[in-house]
């Protein structure tokens, strides 16, 4: 028996790339939208018995690909589907993980409630999530992939030895403490205030940039505020002008483009866990998670370990 792959419409690239790495084809399936924006999504091939992998980012607009792949779900399900996994590259609502003012939605607990409710999944895998304390939010298993190997690998050439990997913010420290233990290069944190949604202030920077070529690593690029804001404080503090901004997940929404192309970035490096906006002018390189994923799924359905794909805090 060979894993079955479906994609939702979030990201049918990717799920044929994965599909591609497997040797198998994605399975056919019908999306409808009705008049009244309602969807009916249909599984037009037998998966009875099957080891189903259903591919669907919960990128923008969120709701609609988490309800598609809701839907998808419940449609494997009841059609006798033996084992059901959710594939997420990205998982949206990640950020929304704990209570600020007191008064907001959890919105990352409510999302892991929905996608085990009805016990239509059986696991989840997902890649980079904004914190790896969400997956105490999930009943059931959840397998959180690790791009940072891919991406540290597309990095390399760039990182000279006078580079520094820079956290843009108190948040991302970690994660740029790991690059740069990859990278064998000093790390650099600055300290960012948010005023907005999209609106970031950036103050005082613990570690040297000046006259090093700053790496500027997260796990999402959104509206390109948190990143826009890291560029102009290290350029400000000397460094060289020559920046390589890197994240597992480039959304690139909003203002992003219009607000990034004032900045010397050089390249921006992401992987494909969401498909780049269409005439995206940016510099970008696109790392694909298909060979990352694709193990994954081999791996789970063999019943082998994923250990060497995990992300380790």
């Amino acid at each position: 028996m060979i894993p079955k792959i479906f994609a939702g419409s979030a990201n049918v690239a990717l799920a044929d790339a994965v599909a591609a790495e497997l040797d198998v084809r994605t399975g056919s399936r019908g999306l409808q939208v009705f008049p009244d924006g309602e969807m009916q999504v249909e599984l037009q091939e037998s998966v009875r018995g099957e080891d189903v992998y259903l591919v669907q980012p919960t990128s923008p607009p969120g709701e609609k690909h988490l309800l598609e792949l809701l839907l998808l779900g419940d449609a494997a399900h009841r059609a006798g589907a033996a084992r059901l996994t959710a594939v997420i590259p990205y998982f949206g609502y990640a950020r929304q993980d704990r209570r600020a003012s007191g008064r907001e939605a959890v919105g990352a607990r409510l999302v892991a409630g929905l996608l085990e409710s009805g016990g239509l999944f059986e696991r989840v895998v997902a890649v980079d999530l904004h914190t790896a304390a969400i997956e105490g939010f999930f009943g059931i298993p959840l397998e959180h992939l690790s791009a940072m190997p891919m991406l540290v690998e597309s990095i390399r050439p760039h990182a000279s030895t006078d580079a520094v990997v820079v956290a843009p913010d108190m948040g991302a420290a970690e994660l740029a403490g790991r690059y740069a233990e990859s990278l064998e290069l000093p790390v650099a944190i600055v300290h960012k205030a948010r005023l907005g949604g999209s609106e970031v202030s950036a103050g005082s920077i613990t570690g040297v940039v000046r006259g090093r070529m700053p790496i500027i690593v997260d796990d999402i690029i959104d509206t390109g505020g948190t990143t826009k804001a890291a560029v102009d404080a290290v350029l400000e503090a000397g460094c060289e002008p020559q920046v390589t901004a890197v994240a597992s997940h480039g959304l690139f929404v909003g203002s992003a483009e219009e607000d990034l192309s004032d900045t010397p970035v050089e390249r921006f490096i992401v992987t494909d866990s969401v498909p780049p906006p269409e005439g995206l002018s940016l510099p970008l390189e696109v790392v694909s998670l298909a060979p990352l994923l694709a193990s994954a799924i081999d791996r789970l359905h063999n019943e082998r370990s994923l250990d060497e794909l995990l992300e380790h805090i």
